[in-house]
């Protein structure tokens, strides 16, 4: 354990500050190229930051090859809306290509509105060459600045001509790719490093009768030198107006070698920002550190010692007040089976983070797999509804509890019950509008059977091994008639210093949300997970000091009723997050109604999934301290 600690932590360290290069593992066997060699481009889901959702590729009337071919695709990325397709881009390995006809379309009338509608809501088109993303390279006007790439390619842009004010959607119908590629110096293999493109919008002449992909181009023709290096005669969108698409590809030799291809696309440009966030966070954790070792040292020394030597009993009822409730402070409290579902599902919460974070930092889930997070996620959530059953099953017990099925029941239940549901309201409005990040019929009940015939067995069996062992024993008698509780002042109202206790957790992580927000909704890459699990480490120290100063206070006030309040002190810090995701909506230019609806009923979800895991963090804490402070007096 000793060597163990000092490992991680060395990890933890060499993730945050190689988060700039993305500490991971490559996870996939390298593919070799030969010249010549054929690499297939594959088209993925049109998306969007404006609207949030995908559409698969061949929803618009682009060229289609003749049999569409859809990729093998694991669980997450059918649930991130993920559709991967073969295309008619196809290059050969080192052959540079110019000027190459993909086809010609005349879009219809309701084709071309279609068009016209995507571009408005600025969608990009997303590609893949040997399981790298397309990416437009982005030069800052700071020249020291490195070169930001945005992940996917717009489908077009709108503009006027000159001299007139009436707008017009324009396509972009030529594309110059740039393969970029690391050759090992003893062989002739080679591997893709970099898939970047140029995106311009063109109306093409045929120079002569339409022959197919034969045909030459008065406005791009290698042999006379025409190239398209600009906009300036842009192709319109309309109805029965032609559109010739067209491509180059170039290649480059790169010294980035494969195992650090996908480092220009992790590269974290703010990392002072996240780490002024750590900074930040940390000293909210040494200011309560501070006072929850002031409390400690007070009680378990001068209060204790006065207590149980009774020097001076009406002292010691005026300052040490919380001694008073020794025999009501083990008490069950109101609806303690659904304390116990509610401390049994984020003790499952917990585990999933901890053990996906600690497989992030370890570099094991490569951003080269897509979905890999989210699959492994939701396998890791399945898996440990064994600790959530064995979580629940004690607690309960623990609180004289007889019927431990029926908290068995809820714990399996009513978390991924409540989730499943709003899920399901969503996935429906999403088939209302044709999207491709509707989650198939298949993939639905492929979820369910994960839920019923892993997860609750799984749960069932950790609460049968939780209530077969022995139950806790209280360090002091619980007195059979419950003690009157005196009015307490205002800030110890529940309300009130619920609402205080879930400040603080949320302060400490607040600046990493922002950048986990902006990475999912502005389809950024997000890999610091160095700095995210130290923002988690955080979090859980944070909620746990501020719940026990806040149950002391309490408890000094002879109320003895913390369970519930425990859990709500750091609970409520989810009440803070979607306040700050409400927030963060009024920033993004999100239009649609519909789109709406689907941000906010995710951050529920996300905020509901904090809610659990930050109050059962909070109530073990305080769970803990009342079990530490009261074992220490000695009680006749």
């Amino acid at each position: 354990m000793a060597t163990t600690l000092p490992a991680l932590l060395f990890l933890v360290v060499l993730a945050c500050t190689g988060a700039a290069s993305g500490f991971y593992l490559p996870g996939v066997v390298p593919a070799d190229f030969r010249k010549k060699d054929p690499l297939a481009v594959k088209v993925n889901q049109l998306s969007s930051i404006k609207t949030q959702l995908p559409y698969s590729y061949y929803s618009l009337p682009f060229c289609k090859p003749g049999t569409i071919v859809d990729s093998a695709e694991n669980l997450g990325e059918v649930l991130r809306g993920d559709r991967i397709e073969n295309s008619l881009y196809v290059f050969e390995m080192m052959e540079p290509r110019l000027c190459q006809i993909v086809c010609k379309i005349t879009p219809s009338q309701d084709e071309a509105k279609d068009l016209k509608e995507k571009i408005k809501d600025e969608y990009r088109i997303n590609m893949i060459l040997d399981n790298l993303p397309l990416v437009v390279p982005i030069k800052r006007l700071d020249q020291e600045a490195p070169t930001v790439y945005q992940q996917g390619v717009h489908i077009g842009i709108k503009g006027q001509y000159s001299g007139s004010k009436e707008e017009k959607h324009f396509i972009h119908n030529h594309f110059t790719f740039l393969v970029k590629y690391h050759k090992d110096a003893n062989t002739d293999l080679a591997r893709i490093v970099a898939f970047e493109v140029k995106p311009y919008s063109i109306k093409h002449e045929p120079d002569g009768d339409w022959r197919g992909n034969a045909t030459p181009l008065k406005t791009c023709d290698p042999h006379s030198r025409r190239l398209v290096v600009d906009s300036d005669s842009p192709q319109e969108v309309d109805a029965n107006k032609e559109i010739i698409f067209t491509y180059d590809v170039n290649f480059e030799e790169s010294p980035i070698k494969w195992a650090s291809r996908w480092d220009t696309y992790l590269l974290m440009a703010d990392d002072q920002i996240h780490w002024f966030s750590i900074v930040n966070s940390l000293m909210i954790v040494l200011f309560l550190s501070g006072i929850v070792a002031m409390i400690m040292l007070r009680t378990l020394y001068r209060d204790i010692n006065k207590y149980n030597q009774l020097e001076d009993q009406e002292d010691a009822q005026e300052e040490t007040g919380w001694k008073l409730v020794h025999g009501d402070v083990f008490r069950p409290p109101a609806n303690a089976d659904l304390l116990c579902v509610y401390v049994g599902t984020g003790v499952q919460f917990f585990g999933m983070l901890l053990v996906t974070l600690l497989f992030a930092i370890l570099g094991l889930l490569s951003p080269s797999n897509r979905g890999g997070l989210m699959t492994a996620m939701l396998l890791l959530w399945v898996f440990m509804g064994l600790f959530a059953g064995y979580a629940s099953s004690r607690l309960y017990r623990m609180l004289k509890g007889s019927e431990w099925k029926n908290v068995t029941i809820k714990t399996a239940l009513m978390f991924p019950g409540i989730v499943f549901a709003i899920f399901f309201v969503l996935n429906a409005l999403i088939w209302g509008e044709k999207s491709s990040g509707a989650v198939p019929f298949t993939t639905m009940f492929a979820l369910v059977l994960l839920w019923f015939g892993i997860s609750v067995p799984l749960v069932f069996v950790g609460s049968y091994l939780g209530f077969k062992k022995p139950a806790m024993e209280d360090p002091v008698r619980t007195n059979k008639i419950p003690r009157s509780i005196p009015e307490q002042p205002w800030y110890m109202n529940p309300v009130v210093s619920v609402l205080i206790g879930g400040m603080l957790p949320f302060g400490a992580v607040f600046i990493e949300l922002f950048f986990i927000l902006t990475s999912i909704l502005l389809h950024q890459f997000y890999y610091i997970f160095g700095f995210l699990f130290l923002v988690f480490v955080i979090l859980i120290l944070t909620c746990a000091e501020i719940t026990i100063v806040l149950c002391y206070f309490q408890l000094c006030g002879e109320d003895y009723q913390w369970w519930w309040r425990s859990y709500l002190t750091s609970g409520s810090s989810a009440l803070y997050l979607f306040l700050y995701a409400t927030f963060y909506f009024t920033k993004l230019e999100i239009t649609k109604t519909v789109s709406g609806v689907l941000y906010f009923g995710y951050m529920l979800i996300a905020s509901y999934a904090f809610f659990v895991l930050t109050g059962t963090i909070g109530l073990y804490a305080c769970f803990w301290f009342t079990r530490l402070i009261y074992s220490s007096v000695k009680i006749d």
